[in-house]
């Protein structure tokens, strides 16, 4: 796997291909969220904060028996979510971790945390999205659990939900890093680029007749 590899599979996917392998971000992100869990387990995970309810909520009793990695190819297996979606679903996971210094990913909250973040990131980025009854299926949890951790995830975030371009490039080059120490890859689209190559592609398959007026107004 290669810097270039992953990003090209960042952006060269669409909703239109039927693809069995799932994108290589997502072997890139388990492969960083299982070292952030052995390191937080080793101490810094001593330190949360469970007396509040809204991050005891996404504590399980026990450790589901799954790999990150098989869990995050069961979304995308179900879920059809676009590979842009993983990087953006980080990006709320360390933005939720900043802003509340009790809150550290661990093996007990990290699957609830993951289909949260991915679930209120599809809708942020892409124009079509399943209910949150189907993203409860996907994770094994029930409708009202997951409606209620998405509550709680919006609230410890303080609803900050925007992904800037330039913060969504840093994220992808952060990334990047894990699958080349050397760095020195950039990459080349922006994510505005890309939901408007979402919302385009979704239109014209809704209404072939309008993509000359797409154009226009694009």
């Amino acid at each position: 796997m290669s810097p270039r590899t992953l990003r090209s599979d960042l952006y060269s996917f669409t909703s239109e291909e039927e693809r069995t392998a799932p994108p290589l971000v997502i072997s890139v992100l388990a492969s960083l969220l299982e070292r952030t869990i052995s390191r937080n387990q080793r101490g810094i995970a001593r330190n949360r904060d469970l007396n509040d309810e809204r991050i005891a909520a996404f504590e399980s009793c026990s450790v589901l028996d799954m790999s990150i990695q098989s869990f995050l190819e069961r979304v995308f297996r179900y879920a059809h979510v676009a590979p842009p979606v993983y990087v953006v679903a980080y990006v709320y996971m360390d933005r939720l971790c900043q802003f509340n210094q009790g809150l550290h990913i661990v093996s007990t909250n990290v699957h609830r945390l993951l289909i949260t973040s991915i679930m209120v990131a599809s809708k942020f980025v892409e124009d079509l999205n399943y209910c949150n009854s189907y993203f409860a299926k996907i994770g094994g949890l029930s409708t009202e659990e997951l409606n209620s951790l998405e509550m709680n995830f919006l609230f410890l975030m303080g609803f900050r939900l925007n992904v800037s371009p330039s913060i969504f490039e840093s994220y992808c080059s952060h990334l990047e890093r894990e699958v080349s120490f050397g760095g020195g890859y950039q990459i080349e689209r922006c994510l505005r680029n890309y939901m408007c190559g979402v919302e385009i592609a979704s239109k014209e398959r809704k209404r072939p007749e309008s993509k000359n007026q797409l154009a226009r107004v694009l």
